[in-house]
């Protein structure tokens, strides 16, 4: 069996024209979508990732601001500007690219966005909305996931979902996400026994546990939905995911790749959200 490739770069392409067509709807109204990104310090793989974020809100008519600051810009100096940000009419969204300098309490930075504006979806009041069945600002990877599925016609409702991972970014919103659509989930982890005896069981595996080709092609059942979150290097130092695709891909139905699947709908969804924030106003 070859499994049917998801593409995430055609269905973000897709989503984006959605978008841009509502933010065109918004401009008609006087309500223009504004981004705001704050950058700390010089790490090459924060550049590469906001430089992204700020053209991809151009490529849908959204106004975007990107603040660099030095790597020794004091937590207070950066609270103050989150809270100018918030009472900025102009933005809807505001979001601070992690990792942050080990000196600043990254908990306390993400809890100072408004959950209004917080459309990384990292805020405790959006967490606990997600919880609760109520979601309002929804983390972005998960909710690119779901966007995949979505655009794949994957049924969801009745399906067994296992994800690897638990992380507060990806698998435990994402199980959230998955139980709201009427999956069973299971939750695993690093330290789940047997971990292939739960894999083997799932009619979709999310992998999202950022290890190198850790899922493969055995533990896999046959015709089963596999989605990869994860962005490693393999011994070769190319890029890959948590799931070894060629060994996957000749045993599930559908597959996303990496690079070209979770990734770019995860920069989509931030749009999404930084639109649906300006759309309640």
């Amino acid at each position: 069996m070859s499994a049917t490739i998801i593409d995430g770069k055609a269905i973000a392409a897709a989503t984006q024209l959605e978008i841009k067509a509502r933010v065109s709807a918004l401009a008609t109204r006087g309500i223009h979508p504004g981004l705001a990104v704050i950058l700390i310090g010089d790490n090459p793989a924060s550049h590469v990732y906001v430089s992204n974020k700020v053209k991809s809100c151009g490529a849908v008519g959204m106004h975007s601001v990107l603040e660099q600051y030095p790597v020794d810009l004091t937590e207070a100096e950066l609270l103050t500007r989150i809270d100018a940000l918030n009472n900025d009419p102009a933005i809807h969204g505001i979001l601070v690219q992690l990792p942050l300098p080990k000196y600043i309490d990254e908990h306390a930075v993400l809890e100072a966005i408004s959950p209004e504006k917080d459309v990384d979806g990292f805020h405790l009041i959006n967490a606990g909305a997600l919880m609760t069945g109520q979601p309002r600002l929804r983390a972005c990877t998960p909710y690119g996931v779901m966007k995949m599925l979505e655009h794949s016609h994957i049924p969801l409702r009745g399906a067994h979902a296992v994800i690897v991972g638990a992380s507060n970014i990806v698998g435990k919103p994402m199980a959230m996400m998955l139980l709201q659509a009427g999956a069973t989930v299971t939750l695993c982890n690093s330290k789940t026994r047997d971990l292939s005896h739960h894999t083997r069981q799932a009619d979709i595996v999310i992998a999202a546990v950022g290890r190198a080709k850790m899922i493969t092609g055995d533990m896999i059942r046959a015709g089963a939905t596999v989605i990869d979150v994860g962005i490693n290097r393999d011994e070769h130092g190319k890029l890959c995911g948590d799931v070894d695709f060629d060994s996957v891909a000749q045993v599930a139905g559908a597959i996303s790749p990496v690079p070209g699947g979770v990734g770019p709908m995860t920069i989509t969804m931030l749009l999404m959200n930084t639109l649906e924030a300006a759309e309640k106003l």
